[in-house]
């Protein structure tokens, strides 16, 4: 019997899912559970829960969906993709936060990734450099879809993904208040080349699923906009999220 060490998981009690929802917050997972559940019925059951790993299985039409939380991050994130795909999930798509750094992107706005600037680590470790972090075009379509059944204002297009969330984000905010000489001035130039947000997850996502033939997809609630500032209210905090699960969730019905 196939047992996962770090999301302590059997592969017996997944009932053949093959779509997972990801999460970085593991207290976000109930959240999207709720969700799923308002919207399409079915049961809710939580299978494990184990470092910042939770997962919970619930149904659409009798078809078994898991959410997992990932904690922060590549390497984390990596080890959910691997472990998930050793149960037999084919489908992975990240529901997250994120901060835009396009004008006219509001907070409360979600961001639907075509593809990812790859600054993080742990993407390196399954594809050079030179790969590109792209998602599924079918769960872009699909989340495209759900954006505009669901109401929610979204942007589609390229995300800053990055391995820090203060000095590869070009945060001054810092302890320090120093940035690298390699991140002064990035956010401009990622604005001038027409990147949407930065997040910290999603290019770990779109390599790992491309490198290893599964489908990848992120949508990211907005929480902040850092043209105007840094701080993030809890209002702005609330709609990001809540319309980034509202997204998640509707995609389902096109992918099933």
């Amino acid at each position: 019997m196939i047992k996962v060490y770090h999301l302590d998981l059997y592969k017996s009690q997944v009932k053949n899912s093959k779509i997972v929802l990801l999460t970085g917050d593991p207290f976000r997972v109930s959240k999207i559970a709720e969700r799923i559940g308002k919207q399409f019925g079915g049961d809710i059951e939580e299978l494990a829960w184990k470092r910042e790993y939770k997962t919970i299985i619930c149904y659409i039409n009798k078809k078994p969906i898991l959410i997992t939380s990932t904690g922060i991050g590549g390497p984390s994130t990596s080890i959910a993709i691997e472990e998930l795909a050793m149960l037999g999930i084919k489908t992975f798509i990240r529901a997250g936060t994120t901060g835009a750094i396009q004008k006219r992107i509001r907070p409360g706005d979600v961001i639907i990734t075509t593809g990812s600037v790859r600054l993080d680590g742990a993407s390196t470790h399954y594809a050079p450099i030179e790969y590109p972090a792209v998602a599924d075009y079918k769960v872009v379509d699909s989340l495209i879809k759900a954006a505009n059944k669901s109401g929610v204002r979204h942007h589609v297009g390229i995300t800053v993904s990055s391995d820090t969330f203060y000095p590869g984000q070009e945060r001054y905010d810092s302890f320090t208040r120093y940035v690298p000489k390699r991140f002064q001035g990035s956010m401009k130039e990622w604005q001038r080349l027409n990147v949407l947000n930065y997040e910290m997850e999603s290019s770990t996502v779109l390599t790992l699923c491309s490198a290893m033939g599964l489908r990848g997809g992120c949508v990211s609630g907005v929480v902040v906009n850092r043209t105007t500032k840094e701080e993030i209210t809890e209002g702005a905090l609330k709609a990001g999220e809540d319309n980034a699960i509202k997204v998640a969730a509707a995609s389902l019905e096109y992918l099933l």
